[in-house]
């Protein structure tokens, strides 16, 4: 998947691989510092030491000396992987992505290779992304994009999660943090994300599409799913 062509407004499904499939964390500090950076770096100030400016502040607290909030991007939905991440984009100004991907891929090397002693870039090329074209796909992106990856990270990995439904849901909305999930699972608004693509669910609605989504998937990989818990 390349990078489709896209322009102010248009909604983008960007993903972002490391190089050779190595992990892109190694801790929950780094996972915590993604959020961080979903927030600090999708706006047009960007301090030279801004991670030294919020060092003692809450967390998406601004010092009071920079500029008001500008975004570059509205995220709508992310998800962090061990190897690579997901996110859904609507794009607010001209080259916003690209710019907002700039910054953020270079942040996570730059720090990875500080704290590791490593070289180079961590990730595997350029960032891709495709554009959605209509709600009806945006709609289902969503939850594709939130659910079947964290379901992925589930014990016993993703069939195991589609089999035990209910308990994975559990675990991927109060337990694992690194994405938006818990967000929409509970129409939740957070500092990170824009809520134009919550808004298009309520919580039951959205687990209920997640649910049919999941175990549509899974069925055409040729999972029973006749009997799902």
């Amino acid at each position: 998947m390349r990078v489709e062509p896209h322009e102010v407004d248009s909604f983008v499904h960007i993903i972002k691989r490391g190089a050779r499939g190595m992990p892109i964390t190694r801790s929950d500090a780094d996972r915590k510092r993604f959020g961080t950076l979903l927030y600090y770096l999708n706006d047009e100030y960007q301090g030279e030491n801004w991670e030294r400016d919020i060092r003692d502040l809450q967390e998406y607290e601004r010092p009071d000396t920079w500029p008001k909030r500008d975004p570059l991007v509205a995220i709508q939905a992310w998800v962090l992987m061990p190897n690579h991440f997901h996110l859904i984009l609507k794009q607010i100004k001209n080259d916003g992505i690209s710019r907002f991907m700039q910054r953020l891929g270079g942040s996570m090397s730059a720090h990875f290779n500080a704290k590791y002693k490593e070289q180079g870039s961590i990730f595997q090329g350029a960032y891709k992304g495709r554009t959605i074209g209509s709600d009806e796909y945006l709609r289902w992106v969503a939850p594709y994009v939130m659910v079947k990856n964290v379901f992925e990270l589930y014990s016993g990995g993703f069939i195991r999660a589609v089999q035990n439904f209910e308990r994975a849901w559990k675990w991927g909305t109060e337990t694992y943090q690194y994405s938006s999930l818990p967000d929409f699972s509970q129409g939740r608004s957070t500092p990170i994300i824009d809520i134009t693509l919550m808004q298009m669910y309520s919580s039951r609605e959205f687990k209920a599409l997640a649910r049919d989504m999941i175990t549509g998937h899974a069925a055409k990989k040729g999972l029973d799913v006749s009997n799902l818990e």
